[in-house]
């Protein structure tokens, strides 16, 4: 079986990060993702709000590094939760589980439209060793002298 998804999209709020009680990190945000075709009668594009969830390593990249607004690129796979609410409904919601988040767009283009807001810096901690692998968002630094030219 196969369940893969990958999103392109703006955040349309603030990632929440939190803990768990075991204090594993979780991270919580959505997606505006345009669809590719436009609406006869309207002649214009919907837009789809999706629900994100990332864990541990990425929950921490995501909320330190993406604010409202910001182009991200998701890599994940389709959850579907059920869910009583407070009336005793029966509930069910889709959400993604993000593997992998990707920036969409640059530095440069996120400052000029105004959406950029670079978290606090922390402290220097070295990357944990894990065995190699991917191991998410405390493996990278952001560059200083990037000129926004590709180097070919």
């Amino acid at each position: 079986m196969l369940n893969r998804i990958i999103l392109m999209g703006r955040l349309t709020r603030d990632p929440e990060l939190r803990h768990t009680q075991a204090g594993v990190a979780v991270a919580s945000f959505s997606l505006a993702v345009d669809r590719d075709f436009k609406d006869r009668s309207t002649g214009e594009k919907s837009t789809d709000f999706i629900d994100i969830v990332a864990w541990r390593q990425t929950a921490e990249f995501v909320s330190r590094f993406f604010t409202k607004g910001r182009m991200a690129v998701v890599e994940g796979r389709l959850q579907l939760r059920d869910w009583t609410d407070k009336d005793g409904n029966k509930r069910r919601s889709a959400e993604v589980v993000a593997d992998n988040v990707y920036f969409g767009d640059s530095k440069r283009d996120a400052e000029a439209a105004g959406v950029y807001a670079p978290a606090a810096p922390a402290p220097y901690a070295p990357p944990a060793q894990n065995g190699g692998g991917y191991g998410g968002g405390d493996q990278f630094a952001e560059l200083s002298d990037d000129d926004g030219e590709l180097p070919f």
